[in-house]
């Protein structure tokens, strides 16, 4: 298409695969081309009972002198026992072993951002804007 032409334009409740792919693909390329993000690293962190069946996760990235935790489960029957507390903290030690010095992360005001407080993390910013009265912290902690 020429940049004269009018683009026709749909809607979706579900974008199309194929669609979702090529934007991935495309606003991927852009970003790697802007900033060196094949320096980005997954990181993951478990709790497993005796028989290795997991009880709880935390799942995120590092880059640099970040790191991101981007979701942090545990499984209901085991929860009000630690293992968010530990899992974070383990979280933050693989960070630390990889030179992270900030650690930050997104939770709505019906998740945990009271346990994130208790570690240490602080609110930087609060986005009062869904329905229900629900906030999502962005938070931040000093490794």
């Amino acid at each position: 298409m020429d940049r004269t032409s009018t683009p026709r334009y749909t809607r979706h409740d579900e974008a199309p695969p194929a669609d979702a792919q090529r934007i991935d693909a495309e606003l991927d390329a852009y970003n790697a081309a802007a900033a060196p993000l094949h320096e980005v690293r997954a990181m993951s962190v478990f709790a497993r009972d005796a028989e290795g069946r997991v009880l709880g996760g935390a799942l995120g990235r590092s880059w640099g002198p970040c790191c991101e935790l981007q979701q942090l489960w545990v499984e209901p029957a085991q929860r009000r026992r630690g293992i968010g507390a530990a899992l974070v903290r383990e979280f933050e030690a693989l960070a630390r072993e990889r030179g992270c010095r900030i650690a930050y992360l997104e939770t709505f005001s019906f998740q945990a951002p009271a346990l994130y407080r208790e570690l240490g993390y602080r609110s930087v910013h609060e986005h009062a804007v869904y329905p229900h009265g629900i906030v999502k912290h962005l938070m931040l902690h000093e490794l």
